[in-house]
């Protein structure tokens, strides 16, 4: 039976935790390994992370020390892992950690690498208009993501899935494949292949700033934008929703659109880049290309709520635009 220590700590990390400490057959988790309790919400309460909360579930011994800390590897090495399984834990562990384990340390990440090294591989997959992705397990190297490949698996993006949607699935996904290779590491069967050499496109985090919309983009490219920054940190943009002189744009979310059915008789055929149409039904806004139909929308100070039920509430004046 293979000894491992897991490593790991948002809700992504939760899946492959539970698979894991279900397969007693072949694998035993000697400990957890995850980020100290943070503070969240209006009453910054410390709280712990989703993997703790499913370790303490499961019984399992939880581990907060600093990886970076002189003291880790000696309490690395006490717990008699031979191995560790990584998903999401977020920090960048020193060589000496890595050499601590004698069967090494295998991280599960959410893309067909070598395409999407990084922090964000489903968000920009999604963003780049990628149509497929997938995960693979690798054994971790110094090089940031670029450690031999263990296993993969390949998985269609769906027309409007976002970024939240396709992690999920991918977790869900990602926990047998990463179990399998555990259990190969423990039979001595894992074949670690060399990954491609290659200029490849770096998965870099999406910050608040970069989920600005830019509508001055083809319809296609705002969508993608807009699915791969959901639900975090949030696609959004500036609503001018009413000319008076001196008014102020608000802040506008928005949390679920799609490219307009052009075969619609509804939807205006020139739209100005930004500029907002209301009707009955729908509300669209104008891009370089087609409109972009608004499906969910939270206004500044409000709900989220359907588009044109916001739209009939917020009495948005002619040629009320969002940039």
């Amino acid at each position: 039976m293979l000894k491992i220590l897991f490593a790991g700590t948002p809700d992504v990390a939760v899946p492959a935790l539970r698979a894991l400490a279900a397969d007693t057959e072949h694998i035993e988790i000697v400990a957890v390994l995850t980020r100290p309790d943070a503070p969240t919400g209006r009453g910054r309460r410390l709280t712990p992370s989703p993997v703790k909360q499913a370790a303490l579930e499961l019984d399992l011994p939880v581990i907060e020390s600093d990886p970076s800390e002189e003291c880790f590897v000696s309490e690395l090495i006490a717990t008699g892992a031979q191995a560790a399984a990584v998903v999401a834990y977020g920090k960048i562990l020193k060589e000496s950690v890595l050499d601590a384990l004698p069967l090494g340390w295998y991280n599960l990440h959410f893309s067909m690498l070598p395409k999407w090294r990084g922090a964000a591989p489903a968000q920009r997959a999604i963003w780049a208009g990628d149509t497929s992705t997938g995960v693979t397990v690798f054994r971790i190297t110094r090089g940031m993501d670029a450690g031999p490949i263990v296993a993969q698996l390949e998985t269609e993006i769906g027309q409007h899935e976002t970024a939240g949607e396709l992690l999920a699935r991918l977790a869900q996904v990602g926990s047998s494949v990463l179990v399998r290779a555990m259990e190969a590491v423990e039979s001595g069967r894992a074949a670690a292949v060399p990954q491609q050499e290659g200029e490849y496109a770096k998965a870099e985090k999406i910050t608040v700033e970069s989920a600005h919309i830019l509508f001055e983009a083809p319809v296609h490219d705002v969508d993608c934008q807009i699915r791969a920054c959901t639900p975090n940190p949030g696609a959004w943009c500036m609503l001018h929703a009413d000319d008076t002189d001196g008014a102020e744009p608000t802040t506008l979310h928005v949390l679920r659109a799609q490219p307009a059915n052009m075969d619609d008789s509804n939807v205006p055929t020139e739209l100005g880049v930004g500029v907002l149409a209301a009707g009955k039904r729908n509300v669209w806004v104008g891009t370089l290309s087609e409109p972009l139909e608004l499906l969910e929308v939270k206004a500044q100070g409000k709900k989220a709520m359907r588009a044109a039920d916001w739209a009939r509430g917020a009495r948005l004046a002619t040629g009320a635009h969002c940039a």
